[in-house]
């Protein structure tokens, strides 16, 4: 009988089906972990058959006001791609010609200088469809991407900082810059409405992610969408928090993990976490040092405040190695992975109880 209830409403979750994962951010953080889930993906199933499948959504935070899409922003009216473009070569099936023609970027040229080419693709893709989300959706399938793609709302928004001191920032950009420590953001204008897409991967997701990425400014600004907390808090899905592996200067300096997780809860306004996902490995000391002289250390575990907060932390090393402190593409994703099956099961469980 569950079964068959699951499967009219939509829903397989039987043993076999994709395990679903929303991914919400932004920026090089985002596309990071999706690239490790890529090779998990359904499309993908011959790459890994030993494991379960992935269906992934990534839900991308628009209130990029610099470089190339800022400037397309302002001359064309678009949302800003490059966020978006950055998940779109992430998720790409291959890296071949299509994928390295969106990632060029011209470094010559008259009003071309700056500009990425994949970045140019979905401003004319929108121009021609009249449809920014529509033309997400054309410019994934020219990619063959192995999951979806959406803007966390199709609204202009402008995002604002309000610093310490009691200074309000206007602008990604300006804000990304500042050296005051961040109390609050919000959107401009507010009550801008997410895709109704995006809602139903919510509510039928088996993990929902977020991060890794700058906190104030690629994480949160999607928790400001209306509608997207309340949606999260009802997904029966697991909520997980990728922390970032080191501290951002001016944005979250000297911010330790639970702060980092607080001031995700603030924003949202409702309960939307129930791990954090911390870097267990050391950062090797050369890298420590060129970072810290730009004002950069690795973020703080405190793990029993984590715990406090109810939130349960889960500690594996997940540091790239070379030269810049990134998370690895493939630790993200196994420990996603694992999380997603835990969703699944959790969903299950409620499933057959409400059958029973």
């Amino acid at each position: 009988m569950g079964s068959a209830n699951q499967k009219s409403a939509g829903l397989d979750l039987s043993a076999g089906a994709p395990l679903r994962i929303v991914s919400i951010g932004g920026g090089t953080g985002l596309s990071t972990l999706l690239k490790g889930l890529k090779g998990y993906s359904h499309v993908n199933a011959h790459m890994r058959p030993a494991h379960p499948l992935v269906d992934i959504t990534a839900v991308v935070t628009v209130t990029d006001d610099g470089g190339s899409s800022g400037r397309l922003r302002r001359e064309f009216d678009v949302l800003p791609p490059g966020d978006i473009r950055n998940c779109m070569v992430a998720l790409a099936e291959d890296e071949g010609l299509l994928t390295q023609l969106f990632s060029f970027r011209f470094d010559s040229g008259r009003g071309l200088r700056g500009h990425s080419f994949g970045n140019l693709f979905l401003t004319v893709m929108s121009r021609v469809t009249g449809d920014f989300s529509q033309a997400v959706s054309l410019s994934s399938e020219v990619l063959a991407i192995a999951g979806r793609i959406f803007p966390s709302t199709a609204a202009q928004v402008t995002l604002r900082a309000h610093l310490a001191s009691g200074r309000v920032v206007d602008g990604e950009t300006h804000i990304s810059r500042s050296a005051e420590p961040i109390r609050r953001v919000e959107l401009l204008p507010a009550g801008r409405q997410p895709l109704s897409e995006t809602l139903k991967a919510i509510r039928e997701a088996d993990l929902i992610t977020f991060g890794p990425g700058s906190l104030f400014t690629s994480v949160v600004p999607n928790l400001l969408v209306e509608g997207i907390p309340a949606a999260i808090r009802r997904s029966r899905a697991l909520k997980a928090y990728f922390v970032n592996l080191m501290s951002q200067p001016g944005e979250t300096t000297g911010m330790r993990a639970s702060e980092h997780v607080k001031a995700i809860l603030e924003h949202a306004g409702t309960r939307v976490l129930d791990v954090a996902v911390l870097n267990s490995s050391p950062v090797a000391a050369p890298a420590r040092r060129r970072y810290a002289t730009k004002s950069a250390m690795p973020v703080e575990n405190d793990v029993d405040e984590i715990r406090a907060m109810g939130i349960e932390a889960v500690c594996v090393p997940l540091v790239e190695a070379g030269k810049k402190v990134r998370h690895s593409p493939a630790a993200a994703a196994r420990v996603a992975l694992q999380l997603a099956k835990r969703g699944r099961r959790a969903r299950l469980n409620r499933q057959l109880k409400r059958s029973s």
